[in-house]
């Protein structure tokens, strides 16, 4: 009942979130759709894993601005700012979430959602910023705290979050007019992100096997390939 009472729209932080970080707002229900779809394919806690997915991400309306989804197209802020600064500004959005959390008194096991979603990953893109610029930085500085997923739930969010960053990031909606180039591309980034986390690690303490993952990359190809292909028939709809 505390699960479903927290997931409702009007709970206070979710409003908070809607209103003070909308592009995060919209980035956690997509996290919703894609984790839950999956979710049922896994017979896992439905329930559970949406109401994770809503609130992994609450941290970041402190300083909304300092997230892509946020800017609105408009100047990014971390283009004047040292990669190091920029990897420290963005891992704080763990440590923003959970003080969030705990002030509201949410579930532990919400909490975890928010710990977890990033394992011990890197900010892999300002640290290669760093290097690049010569400055003589070492891999841990980038990291994010963790500790890496304790259960399938929270290792599940870690994969939909990076899938859903990682599609965005790619614009696959340019693709859409170019026959089966937009399915293709989704294949290539589900599986390259999945990859990426068992290669990294990240996995050591949540129960997945390998059928599991083959479930979680079909449904979110599937998933995807719905719901680009819809927003490409909107806009076409809209032009006519």
């Amino acid at each position: 009942m505390t699960i479903r009472d927290i997931s409702n729209p009007s709970s206070p932080l979710l409003r908070d979130l809607q209103r003070q970080a909308p592009g995060t707002y919209q980035h956690s229900l997509t996290i919703a759709t894609l984790i839950e779809a999956v979710g049922m394919e896994l017979g896992m806690d439905t329930n559970l894993l949406r109401a994770g997915a809503y609130y992994h991400d609450i941290g970041k309306m402190r300083h909304p601005e300092r997230f892509v989804e946020n800017q609105g197209g408009g100047k990014n802020i971390h283009d004047s700012m040292s990669p190091m600064l920029s990897s420290m500004e963005i891992i704080s959005h763990v440590k923003d979430g959970l003080e969030l959390a705990y002030e509201a008194k949410l579930p532990r096991r919400i909490r975890d959602f928010i710990a977890e979603h990033h394992g011990d990953t890197s900010t892999r893109y300002f640290y290669n910023k760093a290097v690049s610029l010569g400055e003589k930085v070492e891999w841990s500085q980038f990291c994010y705290p963790g500790p890496k997923p304790q259960s399938r739930e929270t290792a599940l969010l870690m994969i939909t979050d990076s899938v859903e960053a990682a599609v965005r990031a790619a614009n696959i909606r340019e693709l859409e007019d170019s026959g089966g180039q937009a399915v293709s591309k989704i294949e290539k980034i589900v599986s390259q992100v999945i990859q990426s986390k068992i290669n990294e690690n990240q996995f050591e303490d949540a129960a997945f096997t390998m059928k599991d993952f083959t479930v979680i990359r079909k449904t979110l190809v599937s998933v995807l390939q719905s719901m680009y292909h819809t927003r490409h028939v909107k806009k076409i709809e809209r032009r006519k």
